[in-house]
């Protein structure tokens, strides 16, 4: 075999921090002038100072399906419009009934605005979290530019269109068409317009953090090494002066604990900086007697704050916080992932930005629900397919300790030109830098299953994964590939994922692990993942032990996808050096062109419901295997009216064995150790059936009940 690309990555200290290109730009760099840490910086406490405004922008809209001559005017009459707030989508309903023919084309928005009057002086920004997918932006008439891609956050600058104390229009054209000059081209979701995450107002002083980076945060943090002594970071914060004379400048970076006691304290020697002029300024701070960022056991989190100081004045005029998770990480081909020098195996889920009634417009307390069954369910790893997310969700992963894979939106297809290269690079250059600072975010992939491996996708996923390195040299680039092992689109990134359906598209599921084996023998240096895996499954569809189902017809039992995940993950769970595994997928979601399942629009591979009203038995499956909360559950519980008496009980647990009655009567305990009991040639009398089933977990008694009823 030729030398592959994936074969090996093995990684330091790494955690966000400052980009390759900052590195090697910097303009200035650290002094002594403020001890690292110490016993004096330890004893004190930290609270940083709160200097930015923000203003939310999510009341008050004004929409309109379709294009409208002169909506960009301050005066336009929108009053026969409907009102809105965002987050807001059109494709909510039309988008997840099937056909493939949901809107796809212009919308408006428009809203009045007045920025305080004591903002004045203050530099503004207008801040979108997200707007599918090319979105143009007016305020008061004035052009502001255009943002193309429909997954990352974007700024415009206002503070010279807006005007404190004064009424002011902001108009927003959105279009969600399809355009070859922007990736993804197409994918199996459906692609809802609008502008669908949160819209803000920021007021920051002229002295200040660069707020036009790629939308970053301003500061990044770089692990340089981590012991059990000391750990060592460096801080960059890419400054800039906004006013019309020069100014002397000293940069503060100060880390503290979870408890928000200074650990680390450091100041940079003054300096000039002149009038509209930017500066990067290094800094290493030294962190003694690290606390790790420890996944699941202990997602342990510093926060790490830059102050902007004016040095004349004497006075901070900006201040930036962002999570620190101090951690390391490898790949290896013989024994898979390592956090902090201890083995994880990484095991996940993928997931969508989509739910039933809103579509992609979910809220906060949407991605919280989402991120409670994801930890119920035990998972330790998530890829976010197949786009940049809500910076919520990764807030969420810092918080819960779960390692990510973060992607960007490349999928299916590109188009050989110079836009859509600059377009797509552009969109990684926006995940990247945005999410830099995530301790969660450990992998950040190139694409998904290009449908070629021609030249122009080899020449574009080569650019990407030279991109990634030159970006974040510290994290480890993938890929999700489904063209075959020596396909030429897996040999760019550092590592790679396939896309397996064994037992849905093809094959048996029996076939997983074999696929493994016989990779991992062929090229025992390669390191892999398997990115997707799984079945469809309609929660109101049953059958005892069902064969497979053919894919696109309407006919997706629940218990099939059942069968699939048992086998599945037996044979993955078995196999160590397949350093990740990642079911598809977490959620049923919106794609409008399918019709399968019973369940015209939608991707139904989902272990819940997209409603999140019903976890599906297979999520119980992976809860008995992956979490440690008790788990005892009968599966086929929605099978409730039957008409064979002849039947099985089968239960997914945590526990050693299980006792199971019918109507009262024992039949009997299992003992079992692969979280699978079963109870076969059970017969049902006609009428109601109620089973019921107990065992004990950590000492204590847990039950379960279904009632079956048997017509004549």
């Amino acid at each position: 075999m030729s030398e592959h690309p994936s074969r090996r990555v093995v990684l330091g200290g790494v955690a966000g921090g400052v980009l390759a290109t900052f590195a090697a730009g910097g303009t200035a760099s650290a002094s002594a002038s403020a001890s690292a840490s110490g016993a004096s910086a330890t004893a004190a406490t930290y609270t940083p100072p709160s200097l930015r405004t923000r203003i939310d922008l999510n009341s008050g809209w004004k929409f309109n399906k379709g294009d409208v001559t002169g909506a960009e005017a301050p005066g336009f009459n929108d009053s026969a419009w409907s009102s809105i707030n965002t987050p807001h989508t059109w494709n909510a309903v039309d988008g997840a009934d099937g056909g493939g023919n949901y809107y796809r084309g212009i919308g408006w928005y428009r809203r009045h605005v007045t920025v305080p009057s004591n903002l004045a002086g203050q530099m503004l920004f207008l801040q979108f979290a997200g707007a599918n997918q090319v979105a143009d932006v007016w305020v008061n008439g004035t052009h502001l530019g255009q943002h193309q891609g429909g997954y990352s956050r974007f700024r415009f600058g206002v503070t010279g269109v807006l005007t404190p104390g004064q009424d002011a229009v902001i108009a927003v054209k959105v279009n969600n068409a399809s355009n070859p000059d922007i990736a993804p081209l197409s994918a199996d979701y459906t692609f809802q317009g609008g502008i669908y995450r949160n819209v803000s107002l920021y007021a920051v002083d002229k002295l200040g953090m660069r707020m036009l980076d790629y939308a970053g945060p301003g500061i990044y943090l770089r692990q340089r090494s981590i012991t059990a002594a000391s750990a060592t970071v460096d801080v960059t914060a890419k400054v800039f002066n906004n006013n019309t004379t020069s100014r002397s400048l000293v940069v503060r970076a100060v880390v503290a604990d979870a408890a928000g006691t200074i650990v680390a304290d450091r100041s940079s020697a003054p300096q000039t900086i002149g009038a509209a002029s930017e500066a990067d300024i290094v800094q290493t701070v030294t962190i003694a007697n690290p606390r790790r960022w420890n996944g699941l056991a202990d997602p342990y989190q510093y926060s790490a704050t830059v102050e902007v100081h004016d040095a004349a004045a004497g006075t901070v005029t900006d201040v930036v916080t962002e999570p620190l998770g101090l951690r390391t990480f490898s790949l290896d081909p013989a024994t898979g992932f390592t956090l902090n020098g201890a083995h994880l195996g990484l095991h996940g889920i993928n997931l969508h930005q989509d739910r039933a009634v809103v579509g992609w417009a979910v809220d906060d307390a949407d991605h919280t629900q989402d991120w409670s069954l994801i930890t119920e369910l035990g998972a330790t790893a998530i890829r976010m397919a197949h786009y940049q997310h809500d910076q919520k969700d990764y807030n969420l992963a810092d918080a819960a300790g779960v390692v990510v894979w973060a992607e960007v939106p490349l999928v299916n297809a590109v188009t050989n030109s110079a836009a859509f290269t600059a377009s797509t690079e552009n969109q990684l250059r926006e995940l990247i830098r945005q999410n830099y600072n995530h301790p969660s975010i450990a992998f950040w992939s190139i694409g998904n299953e290009q449908g070629s491996d021609d030249t122009p996708t080899n020449t574009l996923l080569a650019n990407l994964a030279a991109l990634v390195a030159a970006e974040d040299p510290d994290r480890i680039s993938t890929y999700a590939n489904d063209l075959g092992n020596d396909a030429g689109v897996a040999g760019h990134a550092q590592t790679t994922g396939f896309n397996k359906y064994y037992g849905w598209y093809g094959g048996s599921y029996n076939d997983l692990g074999p696929w493994a084996d016989s990779l991992h023998q062929a090229e025992p240096a390669r390191t892999f993942a398997v990115s997707e895996y799984g079945a469809g499954a309609n929660t109101t569809q049953h059958a005892l032990n069902p064969a497979p189902p053919t894919p696109g017809g309407q006919y997706h039992p629940e218990e099939y996808q059942s069968l699939l995940h048992e086998a599945s993950w037996k044979e993955l769970a078995a196999r160590p050096f397949i350093w990740g595994t990642f079911v598809w997928t977490m959620f049923d979601f919106a794609s409008d062109s399918r019709n399968e399942g019973d369940q015209p629009g939608i991707n139904d591979k989902g272990l819940v419901t997209r409603d999140r009203a019903t976890r599906k038995d297979a999520f119980y499956w992976y809860k008995a295997n992956w979490a440690a909360t008790p788990t005892l559950y009968i599966t086929s519980r929605r099978w409730t009216t039957r008409t064979d008496a002849a039947t099985e009980i089968k239960v997914y647990s945590n526990a050693a064995q299980v006792t199971a009655t019918l109507n009262g009567a024992s039949l009997g305990t299992v003992a079992g150790s692969d979280h699978i009991f079963r109870w076969t040639g059970v017969t049902l009398r006609p009428g109601a059936n109620t089973v019921s089933v107990t065992a004990s977990i950590g000492g204590a008694t847990y039950t379960d009940s279904v009632v079956w009823t048997l017509t004549t």
